[in-house]
């Protein structure tokens, strides 16, 4: 599989088997994304790997609140503006849609959002965090750290699907983990094998046309 290949291939996968990522090839693909690139090179990711007991023990720490708690940063801007409030909108109505959930059903909504907390089934739980005192362009590279370690897991036959979703729970995180005081957590991320048989593992999300966000000058 070539990269071309593997950036086609990459989704966001919202249901997984149970079928346990040997440690080994987790390493594997954690290790070789530490060649993304970074401004200066600050190399500003720290990584967390769940599995086995330690992820189902913090599954069930987070089942104790799910309200969870004061993010320490808005994943989306209030009052969302168009074009992102639309393909925001789309997004959401193409998954449920996959589901059979109609918008007026806000519990089934509700209930496929907190899967979430479970990882959509996935045996691995990744964490991305860095430290708090760096600055948009260092958040920039921890998210491309993050899409290489998507990238390298599609090569290798597993999936993922990024989850800022765990936004909404810094401190219990922090606790679990025993983060530092001076980190704080990004995002975190799904990995496994993709269950292939379920409907809303079908969705593909729509683009928008190269010339809506591009603009190329002085080419022959």
């Amino acid at each position: 599989m070539n990269v071309t290949e593997a950036v086609a291939a990459r989704v966001s996968i919202r249901a997984f088997k149970p079928d346990p990522v040997p440690g080994a090839l987790v390493r594997e693909i954690l290790e070789a994304a530490h060649r993304a690139p970074s401004g200066g090179n600050l190399q500003p990711w720290r990584v967390h790997a769940l599995a086995g007991e330690p992820l189902e023990a913090f599954k069930a720490k987070v089942a104790t609140n799910l309200s969870g708690e004061e993010p320490e940063y808005d994943v989306y801007p209030a009052n969302l503006w168009d074009p992102f409030r639309t393909r925001r909108f789309e997004c959401g109505e193409d998954l449920y849609a996959t589901l059979g959930i109609p918008r007026e059903d806000k519990p089934a909504r509700i209930g496929q959002l907190f899967k979430n907390t479970q990882f959509f089934g996935a045996p691995v739980g990744l964490f991305f965090s860095l430290d708090r005192n760096l600055g948009p362009p260092q958040w920039a590279d921890v998210g491309m750290y993050m899409q290489t370690v998507m990238l390298l897991a599609v090569e290798r036959g597993l999936s993922t699907c990024a989850q800022e979703f765990w936004a909404r729970y810094p401190k219990t995180f922090a606790e679990f983990v025993g983060l530092p005081d001076d980190h704080m957590l990004f995002s975190g991320m799904a990995l496994g094998y993709a269950d292939e048989t379920a409907p809303i593992n079908g969705l593909r999300t729509r683009r928008d046309p190269f010339d809506v966000w591009a603009d190329m000058r002085g080419f022959a």
